[in-house]
């Protein structure tokens, strides 16, 4: 496959990218970044491996089986019990978990392009989830997804862009490639993992890769796209880490995104403010659309209705989504700490989505050739088994116990 291949091969990789690159991300690395420096680095290589290792899984199921991951699930089981179990977890962690997650992409986003404008985000956020929902009404997948990647492709070089004029201390980069856990970092760790490794990205994959592809013969190209994809997406995280570790003394305390944005003036200019800005308006927008269709994607799979973006209760699904985020997105509220909680509670949720995912993909009735090999049972539980110790630690840290 030649460089052009590879690069219109991209496509529900990408829109996997643009959900976890959202204002969560760029909130929880600039946290990050602002209180331990370069310390957690580490932290986003592993996410993007571990988000890669469920990705593939997630992508190779839909494109194999021609079912999302909630209709896998929900045809999984005979037993009734733990049927209806399956569909209430993702129900409630897929289509609630979004709708509260959909406020913070909306007021991240609106939040930028106040700083541009001077325009309030009460304002602004109401305004980008109508222009959210005009493109999912058009029920057109090829639409929506070159939308999201040419949003994608404007908060990289945003971020890239920053990370560079801040001038970084490239030593210390690469020290922060080796693990260390620094004392109070639980809570982040886990918020950094949560915000690349999201649950509904699981959901989301599966499906869209069958707007996309039309079968197994489509896995490499699959690949090609879910690995690129998820690698830049990382980058841009890492990126937004690195600016703020650059800008602030280590032990800042970030109580407002905004704070991120009017500090980088100072120190490398006005225009790496207006680039920050831009970026988390992209981030917030793309957020803000593909939760919703993760969210429809989820629950109409786990219900049994009909995925077709046009179909009336797959609408009703990612209409009610979004709608909640432009209702609260009009009051007058800092999103910063509930972002960081949702980010944490996804990942305390991820490893029982991780889990049944693993179990799915073993499963010869429907994957036949294409269920998991040793290696990626081995990568998969590995994954699952640290996103599980991270989460143990970070609710442990919630009460003081470290």
């Amino acid at each position: 496959m030649g460089i052009v291949e590879r690069i219109r091969a991209i496509g529900p990789g990408a829109m996997v990218a643009a959900a976890f690159i959202g204002p969560g991300t760029v909130t929880t690395a600039s946290v990050t970044g602002a209180r331990f420096g370069y310390a957690l680095i580490w932290t986003i290589a592993f996410s993007v491996i571990a988000t890669i290792v469920l990705q593939e899984m997630s992508a190779r199921l839909g494109l194999v089986t021609r079912e999302g991951l909630g209709e896998a699930l929900r045809g999984r089981f005979d037993n009734p019990v733990l049927r209806y179990a399956s569909v209430a977890l993702v129900v409630s962690a897929i289509g609630i978990g979004t709708a509260a997650y959909e406020t913070g992409n909306i007021l991240g986003g609106a939040a930028g392009l106040e700083t541009v404008t001077g325009i309030s985000a009460s304002i602004w956020g109401p305004l980008m989830g109508l222009i959210g929902a005009t493109l999912l009404w058009t029920g057109r997948y090829k639409l929506i997804e070159r939308a999201l990647i040419g949003l994608v492709a404007i908060m990289g070089i945003s971020f890239f862009i920053d990370a560079i004029l801040i001038g970084p201390d490239f030593s210390a980069i690469a020290t922060g490639f080796i693990p260390t856990v620094p004392e109070g970092s639980a809570f982040l760790i886990t918020g950094l993992v949560g915000t690349t490794v999201v649950g509904y990205n699981l959901f989301l994959h599966a499906s869209s890769v069958q707007e996309r592809w039309d079968g197994p013969q489509d896995l490499a190209e699959c690949r090609t796209d879910t690995i690129a994809s998820i690698v830049i997406g990382g980058l841009i995280t890492l990126s937004i880490l690195i600016t703020a570790a650059a800008v602030f003394p280590v032990g800042t305390k970030i109580s407002d995104v905004g704070t991120m944005a009017e500090q980088l003036e100072p120190v490398a200019g006005t225009y790496a403010k207006i680039f920050f800005s831009i970026g988390l308006f992209a981030a917030g927008f793309t957020s803000a659309t593909t939760a919703p269709l993760a969210g429809a994607y989820a629950t109409a799979g786990a219900l049994g209705w009909d995925r077709d973006l046009t179909a009336t209760k797959f609408r009703a699904v990612w209409i009610t989504i979004l709608g909640t985020g432009i209702v609260f997105s009009a009051l007058d509220f800092s999103p910063v700490q509930a972002i960081l909680f949702a980010q944490v509670a996804n990942g305390v949720l991820l490893p029982i989505i991780a889990l049944f995912l693993i179990f799915v993909m073993n499963d010869t009735t429907k994957l036949d050739s294409y269920v998991n090999s040793t290696v990626q049972n081995v990568l998969g539980g590995l994954v699952t088994l640290v996103v599980v110790w991270l989460g143990f630690r970070s609710l442990l840290s919630l009460v003081g116990v470290f």
